[in-house]
């Protein structure tokens, strides 16, 4: 994928007992964070800077979701543990990672291991694809995301 292209359609299982969908979400500006794993460190932190800024992402008109390849019940945990007012979305058969290219060979304690590189992506209400980061620290990705997006409104 590449800015201003569309991205393609896709469905995954959210939390609440949701299914989203990028084409019945188009006319909103759309946040996805995908990470690599629920109740981990980083990943935690992440989840806790989304959702104390989730106000501002609100007020800026933009709705975020949280991606990665643990199933709901694991998602419905971690949403609750931290409180977390935006959805996550169980991507376990990696349909959207491998959209998105997230995908990437680690390692974890000298051990090899195939896993998702903490990523997010900026797609604008016509289903364009605006902004992308890859690689992220999770501390302080958050506001760089909020920032990227209150400057996009502003362009227009």
């Amino acid at each position: 994928m590449q800015i201003d292209q569309p991205v393609p359609d896709f469905s995954l299982p959210a939390t609440g007992g949701r299914t989203f969908s990028l084409s019945q979400s188009l006319g909103q500006t759309l946040v996805l964070y995908f990470y690599p794993r629920d109740n981990t460190a980083g990943c935690s932190t992440e989840a806790a800077e989304f959702r104390d800024l989730h106000p501002a992402f609100r007020r800026a008109g933009a709705h975020v979701f949280g991606i990665s390849r643990d199933g709901l019940a694991s998602h419905e945990k971690f949403k609750a543990r931290l409180r977390l007012p935006f959805d996550l979305l169980a991507d376990t058969e990696e349909a959207a990672c491998a959209l998105f290219g997230v995908i990437r060979d680690k390692k974890l304690y000298g051990r090899p291991l195939r896993g998702i590189e903490r990523s997010t992506f900026v797609i604008d209400a016509g289903g364009l694809l605006r902004h992308e980061w890859r690689g992220v620290r999770a501390a302080g990705h958050a506001a760089e995301v909020l920032e990227s997006i209150r400057s996009m409104k502003k362009a227009r």
